[in-house]
């Protein structure tokens, strides 16, 4: 299976005829506590750089990348790459269109998406930046900050926020993912 992206039908199709179909959840800790696809790997887009090597030569097979929608799972899928591993796909819309397609998921406690805190802090900031400007000029220049970095995350394809939100209590796990367990899982499930 070369690099590409595959839609809920195939990658549930491709898990009832392979078990040993990796599903690689790169979503925040707290999010695929949340909710994920049983059986699926924990291993955060955040730690890919730091076990990139051990990934690349441990995997094997098909490994299909999961994220909320799909971005985070693309920017996996070229790192991937360009340390070799090329056997790999994305689920295309991530598991926003998993749930759409009423497919099942282990459910945990309830959390807001990574994507959806980054809107509502960019947006909170936007709006107060302008209200106070209406008595404070200078306050919407608060607004112009956080387009133009909304603007540069965009190009970039990058999110200092989302990154910054992921190190907020509310974003933690109550369980710790063990990276370690999860690229052991990866070497396992690839003989």
């Amino acid at each position: 299976m070369p690099a590409q992206a595959v839609d809920v039908a195939t990658v549930r199709a491709l898990v009832e005829a392979d078990p040993h179909v990796l599903l690689v959840d790169v979503r925040t800790p707290a999010e695929f506590e949340s909710t994920h696809i049983e059986g699926a790997i924990n291993l955060p887009l955040g730690q890919v750089d730091r076990h990139l090597e051990q990934i690349s030569q441990d995997a094997g097979g098909r490994m299909v990348l999961i994220c909320q929608s799909g971005n985070r799972a693309e920017l996996c899928q070229d790192k991937l790459a360009g340390a070799g591993l090329r056997e790999t796909a994305v689920m295309s819309g991530g598991m926003n269109a998993w749930a759409a397609a009423g497919a099942p998921v282990v459910q945990g406690p309830e959390r807001w998406a990574l994507e959806r805190q980054v809107r509502l802090v960019a947006g909170s900031i936007v709006l107060l930046s302008v209200i106070v400007g209406l008595w404070w000029p200078p306050a919407v220049w608060g607004a112009g900050f956080i387009g133009a970095g909304l603007t540069f995350a965009a190009i970039t394809d990058t999110c200092a926020m989302g990154m910054a939100l992921t190190r907020l209590p509310y974003n933690q796990p109550r369980n710790k993912v063990d990276v370690g367990v999860s690229l052991s899982r990866i070497s396992r499930d690839a003989d």
